[in-house]
């Protein structure tokens, strides 16, 4: 960058994130933080923990009776998420 250009700050930090490939973690940490408000506060609480690592989601719950109804429901928690973030974040689910 000359001199002469200006950048924000915010930009250049976003650059520097997409150049260092730190902007796909960073959505996949963004995503789990929508959990509790796509899927509820009382799912969210038989939640036990969530994370996402290469397009994977993987839920551990407390409940089994929980666990069988999001199995049902993987797509649509799929593509809420990925509908929420912009971009496809999340390929699959996986519930343990």
């Amino acid at each position: 960058m000359r001199r002469n250009e200006f950048q924000s700050l915010g930009s250049a930090i976003k650059d520097y994130l997409k150049e260092e490939k730190f902007d796909s973690k960073l959505a996949e940490l963004e995503a789990v933080g929508l959990w509790e408000s796509i899927i509820g506060i009382q799912i969210a609480r038989a939640t036990s923990s969530i994370f996402i690592k290469e397009g994977v989601l993987t839920i551990h719950l407390k409940s089994s009776i929980v666990r069988n109804e999001l199995f049902m429901l993987r797509s649509e928690i799929m593509q809420a998420i990925n509908q929420r973030m912009g971009k496809r974040v999340v390929k699959a689910v996986i519930l343990k």
